[in-house]
């Protein structure tokens, strides 16, 4: 059992993480940016989220939120400090007793195919599967990924065989060495985290894949009482990154979709990542909501100002993702996501 929170300046934080070695390796990177922020010791607390032991796919227990829920009842006991997320996990509505007290610089957002003899996925849909012809088979637990992969196979004239998988990064990739599968999707950030980008024979480029809302950023949380650790937490926020996630999620609320649902966003900046000499002036977002074949997508974009003041960013970022789901909703959005989730 842990020991409860003293307040102490030098006691260990205590860090909630998933057991997965690609959470394990998250929290251990914003472990070192604490303690090298604050001078405080970070101690991880390995967490089991129903999400981590169930094996059915994620729309039928309830999207992605299974992941987080078990490390926020945690934070309301006070059996942990603070908690990291991989921040496409957390579902669109903040609790008011929890605070998203950081969002770091965002990793790189984009989708990953690792396939088999290093194909890219155009070599690969053409090539087709290697057991006996057929379709390629591609593995992936997401129906936003089965969405647009489907779509660009078939603006191929091929087709592809999207295979539901669901297990850690060594169980996916696993399928592709043995022969199972001839590929599967991954993101690039989770790979790179643990080391394993090299294994990448294509990142996907986002015209073509848009990645999950918040895809590649991480959030840190703590209880809404700790305004003394939330205030120390905030020196990791990075507010680009913050503001890009917020419309992101606000378009995924917007759009009264769950975490599992077919839809793709990414908000970024036209002209280039703020790179500390030149601020940048607009923010880009666009979405995708498409039926699981392929067959039918609703993708748009839309451009507002990105201002350097961080409340008046949050504000735009959230008007931009509720206009723009608004145009998607018009363009006949919902029809596309089965039944819409709260």
């Amino acid at each position: 059992m842990n020991a409860p929170h003293t307040g102490a300046a030098g006691a260990p934080l205590r860090l909630g993480t998933r057991r997965s070695q690609l959470a394990m390796a998250q929290s251990r990177g914003v472990a070192e940016q604490v303690t090298r922020l604050t001078g405080r010791p970070v101690e991880l607390v390995e967490i089991t989220t129903y999400g981590d032991v169930s094996r059915e796919s994620l729309a039928s227990i309830g999207g992605t939120g299974v992941f987080v829920s078990a490390l926020r009842d945690a934070l309301l006991r006070d059996e942990i400090d603070f908690a990291v997320h991989s921040l496409k996990d957390l579902p669109t509505g903040q609790p008011a007793e929890l605070t998203l007290a950081a969002v770091p610089r965002r990793a790189d957002p984009r989708d990953a195919l690792v396939a088999r003899d290093g194909l890219a996925f155009e070599q690969l849909v053409v090539a087709g599967s290697a057991r006996g012809g057929g379709p390629a088979r591609v593995g992936t637990g997401s129906p936003r990924r089965m969405a647009q992969l489907n779509a660009w196979a078939r603006a191929l004239g091929c087709e592809i065989d999207a295979v539901p998988i669901r297990g850690n990064v060594d169980t996916r990739l696993g399928y592709v060495r043995s022969g199972e599968l001839d590929g599967v999707v991954l993101a690039v950030a989770g790979l790179t985290r643990i080391g394993r980008q090299g294994e990448i024979t294509e990142a996907l480029p986002p015209d073509l894949i848009l990645p999950a809302p918040g895809q590649g950023a991480l959030a840190v949380e703590c209880a809404a009482t700790r305004a003394d650790l939330a205030a120390q937490l905030a020196a990791l926020d990075d507010p680009p990154t913050r503001a890009a996630v917020t419309a992101e999620r606000t378009l995924l609320a917007a759009l009264e979709a769950g975490c599992s649902a077919p839809v793709g966003a990414l908000a970024d900046h036209p002209e280039g990542e703020p790179n500390g000499e030149q601020d940048v002036t607009e923010m880009r977002l666009r979405g995708v909501v498409g039926t699981t074949d392929g067959t039918t997508l609703v993708q748009l974009s839309t451009t507002g100002s990105a201002p350097a003041s961080a409340d008046e960013a949050t504000v735009r970022a959230e008007r931009l993702g509720r206009e723009l789901a608004e145009e998607m909703l018009a363009k006949g959005a919902a029809g596309l996501m089965g039944e819409r989730t709260k």
